[in-house]
């Protein structure tokens, strides 16, 4: 497996050793100790899957600790425009996104550690999404930005045909950091 370095620290593209024959093709997935060998973490707690429809946005969604998630996101049929924003106070690329494009004739997976938002829009009809998750999802410690906010100014290919009601009622970047902000001030 090739790890690449993304322009976000932690952030990586994964590209499995890929073998073809008559048949088609195989890869690992997953493998504890290549990972280790990587230095990416090697314990996962819950796989998701998702199916989407072409224009469908999903995202920015996180959890915050003792929630937080790292992420294994490959997509295994059709394409998607796959994002990650930099949460991480203090970081020199807080407020920064990275995209790249995740389809089933890849067989690459993107790593998102803990501290980054994570969003995607199927690029095709039906498009399939697994991802796993190195903690548990808990819903009173999950948060997100919306999709479409203009300080972050994501060039999502697509015009967003669908967006969950939950997602479009999520906080502009702006928002969040104020909102987060407060909350290191108060100590919660």
């Amino acid at each position: 497996m090739k790890k690449r370095s993304t322009s976000l620290d932690g952030v990586y593209l994964l590209q499995p050793t890929v073998f073809e024959d008559d048949r088609g093709g195989f890869s690992e997935f997953f493998k504890s100790s290549t990972f280790e060998d990587c230095g990416l973490p090697a314990f996962f707690v819950q796989d998701n899957f998702s199916v989407s429809h072409r224009g469908v946005v999903r995202g920015l969604h996180f959890q915050v600790p003792p929630f937080a998630q790292g992420k294994l996101v490959t997509c295994v049929r059709g394409a998607i425009y796959d994002v990650v924003v930099d949460l991480r106070p203090g970081s020199t690329t807080f407020g920064k996104w990275v995209s790249v494009e995740l389809s089933e004739n890849t067989f690459e997976a993107l790593y998102v550690p803990e501290g980054f938002a994570h969003g995607f829009q199927a690029l095709e009809n039906q498009s399939r999404v697994f991802y796993k998750c190195t903690n548990v999802y808990s819903k009173a410690h999950e948060e997100g930005i919306i999709y479409n906010d203009p300080e972050l100014d994501i060039g999502w290919p697509l015009p967003a045909a669908i967006v969950s009601s939950k997602d479009l009622e999520l906080p502009s970047f702006e928002r969040w950091k104020q909102k987060n902000q407060m909350d290191r001030v108060c100590g919660e």
